[in-house]
């Protein structure tokens, strides 16, 4: 109402004036900028129209993540990205400690042997320290910033770690996976972060295949760039599809324990006699030791292998249909991955055919991602139990003949795989359509082309980082510096020459996280750059309208009741804002009116704003079921969240196995047993023996077998004691016998084998004991530390 007794022209000018000193937000900035470089995402074939849907998209984005407004979506998205951040951390934490384990592993035959020095020994041990979780610094101001500057480098210019890549040995490459795909690109979940890592996937592809001589060997050696993609499937994303799409159908089929599948001819006959031996009571008349050819040639063999094959087919027919189904749930990564397969072998090899091409891309599907999970589905965590014999078996012919159709071999390792090829003639065709339609997703660059921008407008960058793995990565770029950065005035170069000789290496227990601000002194910052509109060929006017739209969006996101009118009237809607209790929705209601008004003076939009009303109401409708997408993720991530967690806490409990048992090696003095009494050495070792009932460690889940009859287990107890350190000596016992009725010598470090080799049940003939429960209690009882 007082706007009205100004002088009109006065107040024209006023606007026009203000107009000209408007300036636009940040975000307006970085899109204006990606607009500016050409970045089209409209098919109008005006520029200037194009440039404007590429802000419109990009307003969009923002949004979803809008920080000024607190409503569900907002709350919704904010625990969504909680939720990813902790996977993500989660995921580094475990791929930390799978690390440790398979150290620890190739390290355990020389401990059982005896043949490890002591400082060995102190190296091993080091593996088992706890990590030091405070937050930590680099106490030199300068070297921080230059390693904030480094590690910004290497983040958005991925070709510095793919040359890396190809140039560190096996040995080093997981101490470099870990920092690349949980540190350097952590955030699994941010588009910015994963298309970088995948354009680094692409630099590092490429240049195997230019190396590469022979196509057969392509991706299948055991190479640092293999294990990167393996490696690159067990994040957040892949472990979700795993975990939606396989563990139903794996944990019905080990729900049948008693279904025997094994259609290897010679293991069919060795079982068939012990069948016949079990049934009669009777030695089997039947030859023994025979040939694999022989068995096969058995007539009694074959027809009982005939109906297992047609089962077998079934069983893998119904996986494959589920794989095929979930086409759209495979990550996006993944997919871009074998898209990148494809163009590679197209290239390189101009005169493979579609049967060559489709072999490489189920050579990375299958053989990296999908069917490790198969043949081990508890170390997915995708099965509540560890499968029994029967099921693990089905499970690995399950895996084999999905990988054969995959490979499409005209032979194979194992002849009786063969009677399956009926299964791969059936299936081809289907195969390859699926293999080809998983590379049939759009390119990012255009779009990280926009992240760049938006991510230089930011001051906020940073990474979460422990001191070795800053210190590891200098040290590996200094290593290989004369192929990475040859020139005087490489970016690179100049950096590694600033920060001079690494910092050796700090003990476990100091290597402490710091938080890294990211930064690049070669980028002018967006936010900073007046003059960034200079080439947009958008006008002021353009910028004050989505600034206009975006700030109406917040308005009506924080008062919704406002969107409830049809078609929206956002004059109203303004005053509404404008003379509310709010003092923050007041400022923007007295600043989107005059807004409408500037928009109205210079003809951008007329009084009734119909257009801009419209765009705002579809924004809104967008927002609304934008809400419920987040809440279906959150439900999803967060059972894939447990699961990550399970597997946590069962790496956690191997590893305390080696560390008793690295405990136990240590123990030289041994006393004999005292029978009944339960003796010590000095050194703490525990003799026994400890007696344990039936129902006691059937409730531990040591037990996990057991043929004693239900009515006879409350008379049945054990005696474990342990003569020497590392052997052990189990009895069984029924109630009134003075002499057990089972009694079996132990070598921890056979059990250890066991363990190493995945072999999960320990066999007494009367009860059948979890070997990696075993290992824990003998440790827990049999060293009092």
């Amino acid at each position: 109402m007082i706007e009205s007794r100004r002088d009109p022209n006065q107040l024209k000018a006023n606007r026009y004036q203000s107009l000209r000193n408007y300036q636009p937000s940040n975000i307006a900035k970085a899109a204006y900028k990606a607009a500016a470089f050409g970045v089209p995402l409209g098919n109008s074939g005006n520029a200037k129209i194009d440039k404007r849907y590429s802000v419109a998209s990009l307003w969009s984005m923002v949004a979803e993540n809008d920080v000024e407004v607190d409503d569900e979506l907002t709350k919704a998205q904010r625990k969504l990205r909680d939720l990813k951040a902790r996977i993500s951390a989660q995921s580094k934490r475990n791929f930390t400690l799978e690390r440790d384990v398979r150290y620890l592993d190739s390290r355990i035959a020389l401990l059982i042997q005896n043949r490890m020095a002591l400082d060995e020994q102190q190296e091993v041990a080091s593996h088992l320290d706890e990590i030091d979780n405070t937050v930590g610094t680099i106490p030199d101001d300068r070297k921080r910033q230059s390693y904030g500057n480094l590690f910004f480098m290497l983040q958005s210019e991925p070709k510095h770690i793919a040359s890396l890549a190809r140039l560190v040995s096996l040995s080093e490459i997981d101490t470099l996976l870990q920092t690349v795909m949980f540190t350097i690109y952590g955030n699994q979940y941010e588009s910015r972060e994963e298309h970088l890592l995948l354009t680094m996937f692409q630099n590092v592809l490429a240049a195997q295949f230019d190396s590469s001589t022979d196509f057969g060997s392509l991706l299948r050696a055991n190479t640092p760039v293999s294990r990167m993609m393996t490696t690159y499937t067990r994040r957040g994303p892949g472990q979700t599809y795993l975990k939606n799409v396989l563990s139903e159908r794996i944990n019905n089929l080990i729900d049948h324990k008693d279904l025997d599948l094994e259609i290897n001819p010679l293991k069919v006959y060795e079982q068939m006699i012990k069948d016949i031996e079990e049934e009669t009571g009777k030695p089997c008349d039947l030859p023994k030791g025979i040939t694999q050819e022989a068995a096969q040639e058995n007539a009694d063999v074959q027809a009982i292998i005939a109906p297992r094959l047609n089962m077998l087919m079934e069983i893998t027919g119904s996986f494959l249909s589920t794989i095929i189904a979930s086409i759209n749930q495979v990550p996006y990564g993944i997919r871009w991955i074998c898209k990148q397969i494809r163009s590679l072998t197209k290239r390189k090899y101009p005169d493979a055919t579609d049967f060559n091409i489709c072999s490489l891309i189920g050579g990375f599907f299958f053989l990296r991602f999908v069917n490790p999970a198969i043949v081990t589905p508890q170390a997915y965590m995708l099965v509540d139990s560890n499968p029994s014999p029967n099921p693990r078996r089905t499970l690995t012919l399950v895996a084999k003949l999905l990988q054969n159709l995959a490979n499409k071999p005209t032979y194979s390792k194992e002849g009786y795989m063969l009677s399956l090829n009926p299964f791969v003639e059936q299936n081809k065709t289907k195969i390859n359509k699926f293999l080809n339609d998983l590379c049939e997703v759009g390119d990012f660059y255009e779009s990280l082309e926009m992240d760049q921008y938006i991510a230089l407008s930011k001051k906020e960058l940073e990474l979460n980082i422990t001191l070795n793995e800053i210190y590891n990565t200098h040290s590996l770029l200094l290593q290989h510096a004369e192929v990475l950065c040859p020139n005087e005035d490489d970016h690179l170069n100049i950096i590694l020459k600033e920060l001079g000789t690494p910092p050796p290496q700090v003990p476990r227990k100091e290597n402490k996280s710091i938080i890294l601000p990211l930064f690049s002194r070669w980028e002018t910052l967006i936010a900073d750059n007046p003059s960034m509109l200079a080439d947009s060929q958008l006008t002021q006017g353009d910028v004050l309208y989505m600034d206009t739209k975006a700030l109406m969006v917040q308005i009506v996101r924080t008062m919704p009741s406002l969107a409830k009118e049809k078609p929206l009237n956002l004059k109203r809607i303004a005053e509404a804002a404008a003379t509310s209790h709010d003092a923050t929705l007041v400022r923007k209601g007295i600043k989107v009116r005059d807004m409408l008004f500037q928009l109205e003076e210079i003809g951008v939009s007329d009084s009734k704003h119909e257009f801009m009303a419209n765009e705002v109401a579809q924004e809104i409708i967008y927002l609304g079921s934008l809400k419920d997408k987040v809440m279906k993720e959150i439900k999803s991530l967060e059972v894939v969240f447990k699961t990550i967690c399970d597997h946590n806490n069962y790496l956690r409990s191997q590893l305390e196995s080696y560390k008793a048992y690295l405990q136990n090696v240590r123990t030289q003095s041994g006393t004999q047993v005292i029978k009944g009494k339960e003796k010590k050495s000095k050194q703490g070792h525990v003799f026994g023996p400890i007696k344990y009932t039936h129902s006691q460690l059937e409730k531990e889940g040591i037990i996990v077998e057991s043929n004693v009859p239900e009515n006879r287990r409350s008379n049945i107890f054990f005696n474990i004691s342990s003569p020497i350190p590392g052997s052990f000596v189990i009895e069984l016992y029924y109630k009134g016998r003075e002499k057990p009725i089972l009694e079996m010598d132990l070598k921890l470090d056979d059990l250890l084998e066991k363990q190493q080799m995945g072999i999960q049940l320990l066999d007494l003939e009367y009860v059948r004991l979890n070997v990696n429960r075993v290992i824990y209690l003998l440790n827990k009882q049999f060293l009092k530390r």
